[in-house]
Parts: C-alpha cells; structure tokens; sequence
C-alpha cells in the first residue's frame, strides 16, 4: 500500500517513521519548516523499543499531485480543517482515510468532505513529544494503534492493512469494537486532560493530597456517566484500568494537553472536553468537574489569544 501521513510530528512521525523502518512505502506531508527539519537531520527517533534516525520522503502542503491507497491524519484537532485542505489532492475514490485524533467529533466532518465510505474509525496510545532538535521523544513501552471500519465489519482494506502493520514494531492492528474503544479512550482521555489541566500538574501530585484521589474518581464517573448515556459504558475491566493508571501514587503521568499548555501552545479545550460536556448536557447530565477543568482551558485560551495579538 502506498501511505501518506499527515503530519510528522510526535505520533504520525513516530508510527510513520516504524512503518518506513519496516519497509512499507511511506510519505510524509508537512509544512515547510519541519520539511526542512527532516531534510537537515531526518526523522529521528528515540524510543526504549530502539532508535531510529531515518531519511524519509517529504511533501509539502499544497503540493502533491498524486493518490494514495492510505491517508493517515496525526493532527491535532485544531489542525482540522487546514489537513483536510492539505490531502483533498492525495484522496482518490479509493483511498482510505485513517484519522488518528483524540475524541469523536472530527469523524463527522471527515465523512461530510470525502464520505463516509473512505473514513475509518482510528486511535493511538501513546506517550510521545517532540523534542527542540525536532526528535521524537517516546517516553513510555506504551505503542499502540488501532483501526476499523464505522460499522465495525471486517472488510478486504481492514485485511490489507492489517499486512500493511504488521511487523512494523509496534502494537497495530484492527479492532472489531472500534467504536467502543473510541468512547473508552475518551473517557481515560478527557480524565486525565480534565484532571492534570485544572490542578496543572501530574497525576502523583494530584492524588498525594487529601482530596485528589476523590476528585479524578469523581471526574472518571463524570465521564464514563456521559458515555453510558450514549449506550458506550466502558467495559467494566476497561473502567478499573482507567480507574487505577489515574490515581497512582507518585505516578508522572500528565496529559499532553497540560504539556502543551505548559509550552504556551493551544489546546484541544473542544474536542476533548467541549464535545463530552455538550453530549452530557443533551442527556441532561450534571458534569460539574468536567465544566470546571473546560472553564479553566478557555480561560487559558482567552489569555493565549491576547498574548499573541501584541
């Protein structure tokens, strides 16, 4: 298959560069600047899963000029709107579209623009940055992807790129519950976004005092409350996992929203925890954490907004 990613930056360049390490035929598609990063230094890569420092093939936005079988977005949700201009060029009438972003709302613009035929159902778990010198910096064992098709068939493309993953050395492959592990990633996902952005730290910090083991639980409930709403409960093991890796003593773990907000950068406020709070007020669900710790990033989102028109 011939694959074209969307963004070369922590995790399409970390997933992109393993699949290009492996052989398969990849291309990247960035702006200027990072092209000029991966032309320089490559695509480098530091991982406890082995280093890589790779010479990939860059794209630049607004010009390609051919097709590919596979389209994968690895874009912030921000970002939307500009990716989906960028590869309009690159989808033919049988290219699939893999969108690997946080949350639910992207799948119905992604299916309003190129139909909901060529839009697969994605998601990544992953802990990766990138670092000042443009390396991808992969801090945990932790290197998964899945897929599947919106109906959650297992069609002939689900096969091919299930051959398109394997072997690549990392945990890709397709998921027959796609649409449930989306819900349930963003429940672990819009906790621990929630949580780490209201208190500004990480989840150790959080539960070392008296009140904050009840409070991330409390928030957890919150979340999965809004899922069950939408007949996508989280699985009760699934539930006990989230339940245990946010309320870790002396755990690090700290959202990559709070590190982009501790970079001065934007942050996904609507996608992950907007969406979820809407969805909840349309059940007439209370989520008065979930509305405190959105509160708080549009706060931020304000002040980032005047900063930058000085």
């Amino acid at each position: 298959m011939k694959v074209l990613i969307l963004g070369a930056g922590a995790t399409g360049g970390y997933f992109g560069g393993r699949m290009l390490d492996a052989g398969r035929d990849v291309s990247f598609l960035v702006r200027e600047h990072r092209a000029a990063q991966l032309r320089g230094n490559g695509l480098v890569i530091r991982s406890p899963h082995g280093d890589l420092r790779l010479k990939p093939r860059v794209l630049i936005s607004g010009h390609v000029h051919e097709t590919f079988d596979l389209v994968i977005l690895a874009c912030k949700a921000y970002d939307l709107d500009s990716a989906i201009e960028a590869i309009a060029p690159a989808v033919g009438p049988e290219t699939a579209v893999l969108p690997l972003l946080n949350g639910l709302r992207h799948f119905e613009v992604l299916d309003n623009r190129f139909g909901p035929e060529q839009v697969l159902r994605g998601l990544c778990s992953i802990a990766v940055r990138l670092g000042g010198d443009g390396a991808i910096e992969h801090m945990s064992e932790m290197h998964a992807l899945r897929f599947g098709e919106p109906d959650d068939q297992h069609t002939p493309r689900v096969e091919l790129i299930d051959r398109l993953l394997n072997g690549c050395r990392f945990d890709g492959r397709s998921s027959a519950s796609i649409r449930q592990a989306l819900w349930e990633k963003w429940v672990m996902l819009a906790s621990l976004a929630g949580m780490t952005c209201l208190m500004r730290t990480d989840v150790g910090h959080i539960v070392a005092t008296d009140q904050g083991r009840e409070l991330m639980l409390a928030l957890i409930d919150e979340c999965q409350t809004i899922a069950e709403s939408h007949g996508r409960a989280p699985r009760p093991a699934v539930l006990d996992g989230i339940r245990t890796l946010l309320t870790e003593p002396g755990s690090p773990a700290k959202a990559s929203m709070l590190r982009d907000l501790e970079s001065g950068g934007q942050v996904e406020a609507d996608h992950i925890l907007g969406d979820l709070i809407d969805r909840g007020d349309a059940h007439g669900l209370a989520s008065p954490l979930l509305k405190a710790a959105y509160a708080s990033l549009k706060i931020y989102e304000s002040g980032l907004k005047k900063s930058r028109k000085r």
